[in-house]
């Protein structure tokens, strides 16, 4: 059971012991520099293993430090500086929990691995009658986190539990509270874990690489002003832009590192029809109907079809930014996704 030292997770261990498993709690060790977000510091270990404690099973910690800084920490940090929007934590899981996990589970002898991801699996049968599983949404629909977990293949959905994903959060909290887990009341992590909130983005990327200042333009080309760092700016921003006394609502449109260069425009200048992505995969066959495309953690689905290595949309959409992370669903089942391109 992979307990980070929240609630969602400790619960989880809690309803598999119930369900009869032999239950063995695992903390990973990802982050070693400074964390105010709610997960991956020192004390979040200290919680995890107070719950384990207090279920009665082991606990052990897992050094993935060093994997974590190649996988997840230096890529968002190169992403940035070629003018894309990562996001880490759908890395982390690509990587880290279902990848780096599941092996040392393999190798430990482990029958099964368990999250407190807030989503399902569902499975259907196949032609050749063998069970087809995907990742489907969690029951409770605002704190669904299907969208991160796009990446699980068929092998790793076989071995995987996702206790939480039929309850409410709210339910979850009342489960900790009536066995006394300590982390009953503990608030949801936020935002990236090695991004600290008293310096943000800024403190974190200028102390890795050299921000870079760059030319605003509008869309003819007009040199409006100036952004201290190119690095830092990200499609469809409003807010930051330095526009003065400008009352018009304006976005970034494009952001050309190459050239140190910031396009803003009015929203219709970032619509588009389509949208290029790399990496794509399906959880099974491809689809080739209407489907529905979630562009972040906790954006709206967009109905759209994937032709090749780009999403056509049914009505124009703004771009999205390079980098990011599309889920493709069909109803509430995931069955693919992939990363975003500069989309022109």
């Amino acid at each position: 059971m992979a307990m980070s030292g929240g609630v969602d997770s400790s619960v989880a261990a809690a309803l598999l012991i119930e369900a009869g498993h032999s239950v063995t709690g695992v903390t990973l060790k990802l982050w070693g520099g400074e964390s105010d977000s709610g997960c991956c510091s020192v004390s979040d270990v200290d919680d995890a293993r107070r719950v384990a404690y207090r279920l009665g099973i082991e606990h052990h910690v897992f050094n993935f430090a060093d994997e974590f800084d190649e996988f997840v920490v230096e890529p968002y940090v190169s992403a940035h500086q070629r003018g894309e929007t990562p996001n880490p934590c759908v890395e982390c899981n690509r990587h880290l929990k279902f990848d780096k996990l599941m092996r040392r589970a393999d190798t430990l002898g482990f029958d099964m691995v368990a999250t407190g991801h807030h989503a399902r699996i569902v499975s259907r049968q196949g032609i050749d009658s063998a069970p087809v599983r995907y990742v489907a949404r969690g029951c409770d629909k605002a704190k669904d986190q299907s969208y991160v977990l796009y990446m699980l293949d068929q092998a790793t959905l076989a071995r995987l539990l996702l206790p939480v994903g039929d309850i409410t959060k709210g339910r979850v909290r009342e489960i900790a509270s009536e066995i006394g887990l300590n982390t009953a009341d503990k608030p949801d992590s936020q935002d990236v874990c090695f991004i600290s909130s008293k310096g943000g983005r800024r403190v974190f990327l200028g102390d890795r690489i050299a921000l870079s200042p760059a030319r605003l333009v509008d869309v003819d080309g007009q040199t409006i002003g100036q952004v201290s760092s190119i690095e830092l700016v990200t499609l469809g921003q409003r807010r930051g832009l330095n526009l003065g006394g400008d009352e018009e609502r304006r976005y970034v449109v494009d952001i050309d590192r190459q050239a140190e260069e910031v396009t803003v425009g009015h929203r219709e200048d970032l619509m588009v029809s389509s949208q290029p992505i790399r990496d794509l995969i399906w959880t099974d066959a491809p689809v080739g109907g209407e489907v529905q495309v979630q562009c972040s953690a906790h954006g709206s689905c967009r109905a759209a079809t994937i032709k090749g290595s780009e999403i056509l949309w049914s009505q124009p959409q703004p771009r999205v930014a390079p980098g990011q992370a599309v889920a493709i669903y069909c109803d509430d089942r995931v069955v693919g996704g992939g990363v975003t391109e500069r989309a022109r």
